[in-house]
């Protein structure tokens, strides 16, 4: 959706999805590492989350990011872009 993500992951893929969005495609912030996933979070924890997302420079280049990130996704969604041509192509391989 073109918004930043703040990633806590707890269980299954996530921290793999956690890794993706925090270090790969730098769209987001951990609220806490997975290895510390029997620690309690502190609401401090959590609103210095929330400030660097919403109130710093880093969170400005993030948001930034998320929203021309948001906007590919969209892009590659519509009648001729990459992700519809794929998905259609897939149902006509599979309809055949």
């Amino acid at each position: 959706m073109g918004v930043p993500i703040a990633s806590w992951p707890m269980h299954s893929d996530q921290p793999r999805n956690g890794f993706l969005v925090t270090e790969m495609l730098k769209i987001g912030v951990i609220v806490r590492e997975w290895e510390k996933r029997e620690e309690l979070v502190s609401a401090s924890t959590i609103e210095n989350v929330v400030r660097k997302l919403m109130a710093s420079e880093e969170g400005n280049v993030i948001r930034k990011r998320a929203e021309e990130f948001g906007e590919a996704v969209r892009q590659s969604t519509e009648k001729w872009g990459t992700s519809r041509i794929e998905l259609d192509s897939f149902i006509a391989h599979i309809t055949r």
